[in-house]
């Protein structure tokens, strides 16, 4: 996907530079816990550094921060286009586009840091032993010889912020969507705008909602498997779907794919 954005002129606008961002977030994000947990896996040795655990906590908060930005970024995109298409132009610009971009990435960069550095300074006096599958902040805190209640508070509202806060706007942003969707006269338009909108929405709960849900809970009412299940959401399931429904499913995308690949294949031949 990041490719094809790349190379097709016809899909250089702001929804498809916002979609390239998110199946490059995808990417990562998988990649930061995906191989590693495969790896303990098949070889049995359920081992990972301190620096490394390190490292894959930046990686993972920075993604899954950034990426919930994205994500309503990209419903705000669809709202301006069909609520508001005069003036797409100026409040979607490519400069509107490039600062939305930029300010995910940096936002979720200084939120991830600022929780892995704490996470790593924690005294650890019980088992090194994190009942999860990759080294997930709250899997660690139960670790903890020290009263971590600040630092929940921290997690609280730092998930209000970057998760709860762009739900309620995406779910806002499609609300008023369907809503003038409801007033259009074409029932072929009116059918594919509520096929899209309730896919999108779709896969935006399956992201959204397992991370609130974790990481809103106190302590006290976290169950360990509950929490590992929940994790395959938004760290294997949502990546994996992303590039079906929002890129797959398009029109223009598929084109692109046969405009840039039937060339590929015509050349080699």
């Amino acid at each position: 996907m990041i490719h094809l954005i790349r190379v097709d002129p016809r899909l250089h606008t702001p929804m498809y530079f916002l979609l390239s961002q998110l199946s490059l977030m995808d990417l990562m994000d998988v990649s930061a816990t995906v191989p590693k947990m495969a790896f303990n896996f098949l070889s049995g040795q359920k081992t990972i550094s301190f620096l490394g655990c390190g490292v894959q906590s930046f990686f993972f908060l920075t993604m899954a921060g950034s990426e919930g930005l994205l994500l309503a970024s990209m419903a705000y995109d669809r709202f301006v286009a069909i609520c508001h298409p005069l003036h797409y132009p100026i409040r979607m610009s490519k400069l509107m586009c490039l600062k939305m971009i930029i300010g995910s990435w940096i936002l979720g960069s200084i939120n991830s840091l600022a929780h892995t550095v704490y996470a790593l300074h924690i005294p650890y006096c019980h088992s090194r032993s994190i009942n999860h599958f990759f080294c997930d902040v709250p899997a660690m805190l139960p670790l903890a010889c020290m009263d971590t209640w600040i630092y929940e508070y921290m997690v609280f509202v730092s998930t209000s912020l970057f998760l709860l806060l762009p739900f309620l706007g995406i779910t806002t942003s499609y609300g008023r969507i369907l809503f003038a969707v409801f007033h259009m006269r074409s029932k072929e338009g009116k059918k594919k705008a509520f096929t899209t909108c309730s896919t999108h929405l779709t896969v935006v709960t399956f992201y959204y909602a397992p991370f609130v849900y974790t990481y809103l809970r106190p302590r006290s009412l976290r169950s360990p498997t509950e929490d590992k299940i929940l994790a395959v959401f938004y760290t294997i399931l949502t990546p994996m779907l992303n590039p079906i429904i929002y890129s797959l499913r398009n029109k223009e995308v598929l084109g692109a794919m046969k405009r840039v690949f039937g060339t590929i294949s015509s050349t080699k031949t």
